[in-house]
């Protein structure tokens, strides 16, 4: 009962905490705004301090995210294996999870201590307090895969002993710890340490034959990604301290705010009316048309899903809805629906605020401007294809188009114009120069919430917290795979990979179409079995020097990373929204995959016309600048 109690306060200070970092981290960059206009000076510290507010959201959020067990994760393996030996499996598993989760614990605090001053400060913080976040957010996660492990007694046994091989593994970042507090200890510290790392760098190979292994087995991505950048840096020699030291120079990257930001406004929207006033509007626009209402719902999921940049939120807040709309009132096929939505949930990802394109063109260090120029038009491109699609089933069907009525119109613009400006407001502020992204898209959060709370009043000051905790674990589970991710990147550009592939296609292959041909495949397969996200830090590294090989222009090089990316969630085995259709329309994951078959080869027609039309991502990029 009290071990109840405690667990249940350190929960609530958990969501407290992370309220607060997410509030500041919206309302910072706004004061910003406001000082800067008014009073010709900024708050000091600023960037520093969103910096850091980052930081603490990814671990913060990475630990509510465990509790919730919500870390993406590729479960096809354990939903294909029945029990008992499901549970054994997990425990397995769970082990490995534990064990990395505790490695990089350790790694983490001796990079804290002695990667950082003692006598720097954060503002009015020292350093070593801010980034002891880091830290304390493993050691909460690994507890967390022990204590929400989905299995026997004895399969949390074996769980927790993933702590003690973590440790084990440690040894020579534990060294390092207790040197940073006794000097004299070194000699000691470093027999154990130098043991330890022996044995493990000569066990890392199958180790990590394990961890891939495990990756299909309902391993969390950060913990697969993290782990083998782990074991590589092991069997290389290198220093463990690197991989926590990446993560913390992405996460306090001055564009990263700008993620969680446009999560959380679009998080705020999809918990409001947003959906149903949008819906009405672009019915009253465009249901006269043939197919209009598949147009429609097109549309709709491509406006919540350029803002949330996660497809899953558009499917599970909008898909229900949109399901009745297109079999009861529009009168389309159940499969034909079921397809559509599949496919429409992840088709606004190249339109500007997306996050994979901010994610983008921090990795590539190509300008975000221009990167969301480049995606406008095949955006679009993609858009019209699946309408199509829409008008032809509906002709085919003899759908009946529903009359177009100007007062209808009229109102439902009226009701729908806070929506209808939120874009226009982002594309000037930013494309302006008037404001940066990450102050945009604070702007947004607090324009989202004037239009749900105060405009519409769909939403009270007390609903705010329950629509955080839905964001958060959308939050934390994304940055913690960034965060982790960069240690990967890491290793593959400081093993010289990309530039051995280089020299490689550079010997073996001439044809620039030849390169590009390989190149979809090769995205295709990655968007199997990655995130975009994950894709864009341990991929990037990888095409872009190829890309300079082919003379590919950089910004129509990330368009074409990104649509193929966009495919990866309707791929199977593993596509993100294949499980959330069956899991919302509650049918058999094959059925989902014959449905979805018919838009994922027209998307990806779309796909190769992007890759062979240069144009239509280079089109626009000089009308924006750098």
């Amino acid at each position: 009962m009290i071990l109840k109690k405690i667990t249940s306060l350190l929960s609530r200070a958990e969501n407290y905490i992370a309220f607060a970092t997410l509030i500041l981290l919206a309302l910072i960059p706004v004061l910003e705004v406001i000082a800067r206009k008014l009073l010709k000076t900024g708050i000091p510290n600023s960037s520093d301090y969103l910096q850091h507010l980052v930081l603490w959201l990814t671990f913060i959020g990475g630990m509510i995210t465990s509790r919730e067990r919500k870390h993406l994760s590729l479960a096809a393996g354990v939903a294909a294996i029945k029990e008992p030996v499901r549970k054994w499996i997990l425990a397995v598993t769970g082990a490995v999870s534990t064990a990395i989760c505790s490695a990089f614990a350790w790694s983490s605090l001796s990079m804290v201590l002695i990667g950082f001053d003692p006598a720097k400060q954060i503002g009015l913080f020292p350093i070593r307090l801010v980034t002891a976040i880091m830290p304390i957010g493993y050691a909460v996660m690994c507890v967390r895969f022990v204590t929400t492990a989905p299995t026997h007694r004895a399969g949390k046994i074996i769980i927790a002993l993933g702590i003690l091989v973590g440790t084990f593994f440690s040894f020579p970042q534990i060294g390092n710890i207790i040197v940073s507090f006794f000097p004299d200890a070194a000699a000691t510290t470093d027999i154990i340490a130098q043991t330890s790392h022996s044995l493990v760098a000569t066990l890392s190979l199958p180790i990590i034959i394990l961890l891939i292994a495990a990756a299909f087995f309902d391993t969390p991505v950060f913990i697969v990604l993290g782990g083998l950048a782990y074991l590589f840096f092991i069997r290389s020699g290198g220093q463990l301290e690197v991989i926590p030291n990446e993560a913390y120079t992405m996460l306090i990257s001055s564009p990263l705010p700008a993620i969680p930001l446009f999560a959380f406004a679009g998080l705020i929207l999809s918990e409001s009316k947003a959906g149903e006033r949008l819906i009405e509007l672009f019915k009253a626009l465009l249901g006269w048309l043939p197919g209009g209402m598949a147009i429609v719902v097109v549309m709709v999921c491509a406006f919540f899903t350029t803002f949330t940049g996660a497809s899953g939120v558009t499917i599970l807040a909008l898909g229900g809805l949109l399901y009745v709309i297109l079999t009861q009132s529009g009168g389309y096929k159940e499969n034909f629906t079921t397809g559509l939505l599949t496919a429409s949930g992840s088709i606004g990802l190249l339109f500007p605020p997306s996050l994979p394109v901010i994610l983008y063109g921090v990795v590539a260090q190509i300008s975000i401007k221009q990167m969301y120029a480049g995606g406008i038009i095949p955006g679009v491109f993609m858009i019209v294809a699946l309408s199509i699609m829409g008008i032809i089933a509906a002709v085919r069907g003899k759908i009946p188009r529903v009359p177009f009525h100007g007062r209808g119109a009229l109102t439902a613009i009226r009701k729908s114009i806070w929506e209808l400006l939120l874009p226009v407001m982002i594309f000037a502020g930013f494309f302006s120069g008037l404001t940066t992204l990450v102050e945009i898209g604070a702007i947004t959060v607090v324009y989202s919430l004037f239009i749900t709370m105060v405009a519409h009043r769909d939403l009270r000051i007390r609903d705010l917290p329950g629509v955080m905790l839905k964001c958060l674990p959308i939050i934390g589970g994304i940055l913690v795979i960034l965060a982790l991710a960069k240690g990967l990147s890491y290793y593959i550009v400081d093993a010289e990979i990309p530039q051995n592939l280089a020299q490689w296609i550079q010997a073996h292959i001439h044809s620039k179409i030849v390169f590009l041909i390989l190149l979809n495949i090769a995205l295709l397969i990655t968007g199997c079995f990655l995130d975009i996200y994950s894709a864009i830090l341990v991929v990037v590294p990888l095409i872009i020097p190829l890309g300079e090989i082919f003379q590919i222009h950089p910004v129509h090089l990330g368009i074409i990373f990104l649509a193929n990316l966009e495919l990866g969630y309707l791929t199977p085995p593993v596509g993100l929204n294949l499980y959330l259709s069956s899991y919302l329309f509650n049918k058999p994951l094959v059925n989902i995959y014959r449905y979805v078959l018919p838009f994922l080869l027209l998307l990806l027609v779309t796909v190769i016309v992007i890759t062979y039309v240069p144009w239509m991502s280079t089109a626009l990029i000089d009308l924006v600048g750098e």
